[in-house]
């Protein structure tokens, strides 16, 4: 028995929506409901009435729903003792920030921040989106820095997580430049002669973006892949190459830009076309009782808050 059943029963339990739950627990439908049948088979009875709507639980259900509190409850109050031993202190903020970001954004970011918040500690934890998001979900990071776009939502609850805009990011195709600063390609490139295209890994954040921008051209894009990887850098470093067309975050392309290194592949007549401009936004878990927020923390939540124009309380918005 793994403690993510647990997890997701009590989800399902509070919300009583198997696609709700799924949502919240960053899995597809189809997978939840494998893991609730999983928990099942290993309780040997039902504990879902899937008879009603909304969901119910069976009298077992009821009886293991308690029982999964208080073991969520003491592992989770256990991991807190054991990381007491290795955590950050108080004057510390721990960052979960998704790689391309991590090293593209943040930095500059932190440059400004510290020019008005004043001198700060904090602990930067590199991940993909996923797992940076389950950094939050943990308890296991101060904040989460991340992309957002209405096309691919996180499913964080406003009720747990508060939020604050604190930047722009766009997305847009680059390849390498030529001595005359034009792009050595340039879509849409055409049926008998498709561009080279370096694109992200199966499951990428910024590969869902750019898959969406290329859904929603105007016109027909002629591509070929003649290369993938998971990291928006090694994109960076491929197109700098002369090896293809790569679609980058500004952040990541503002100095090969500037130095001509690297120019925009986009086509002459519809530069915006295929452009797509992402949030950057800041998450945390809102402070509660059982998980008070560190002090550092909350002074630089508040001043976010402050530079974005949000009251206190209103940042979940």
């Amino acid at each position: 028995m793994e403690t993510k059943w647990l997890e997701d029963f009590v989800s399902l339990a509070e919300t009583r929506s198997f696609s709700r739950s799924a949502q919240l627990r960053h899995v597809t439908q189809p997978a939840f409901s494998r893991r609730i049948q999983a928990l099942e088979a290993w309780a040997g009875t039902d504990l879902v009435d899937r008879t009603s709507y909304p969901t119910r639980l069976t009298a077992a259900g009821d009886t293991l729903y308690d029982q999964a509190l208080e073991v969520l409850q003491t592992l989770q109050n256990t991991r807190a003792v054991l990381r007491a031993h290795t955590a950050p202190s108080d004057d510390v903020i721990e960052f979960a920030v998704p790689h391309t970001l991590a090293l593209t954004f943040f930095p500059s970011w932190v440059t400004s921040l510290r020019k008005g918040f004043g001198p700060l500690k904090s602990r930067l934890i590199a991940l993909n989106v996923h797992d940076a998001v389950v950094r939050l979900m943990e308890g296991s990071c101060d904040v989460l820095i991340t992309y957002h776009h209405p096309s691919q939502p996180l499913q964080l609850d406003p009720q747990h997580f508060d939020m604050i805009l604190i930047g722009e990011e766009p997305l847009a195709p680059y390849a390498r430049a030529g001595s005359d600063g034009e792009p050595l390609y340039r879509l849409p490139g055409t049926t008998s002669h498709p561009l080279p295209f370096l694109g992200y890994a199966p499951g990428a954040y910024l590969g869902r973006m750019t898959d969406l921008v290329l859904r929603q051209a105007g016109s027909a894009v002629h591509l070929d892949r003649v290369y993938e990887t998971d990291m928006a850098e090694g994109l960076k470093a491929m197109a700098l190459e002369g090896h293809g067309i790569a679609f980058l975050p500004h952040s990541a392309v503002r100095g090969e830009v500037r130095a001509r290194k690297l120019a925009s592949a986009a086509p002459k007549d519809a530069p915006q076309s295929l452009r797509m401009v992402m949030d950057v936004r800041a998450y945390r878990k809102r402070p509660s009782r059982r998980e008070p927020t560190k002090t550092l923390a909350q002074t630089l939540w508040s001043y976010l808050q402050k530079q974005a124009g949000l009251p206190r309380g209103e940042d979940d918005a």
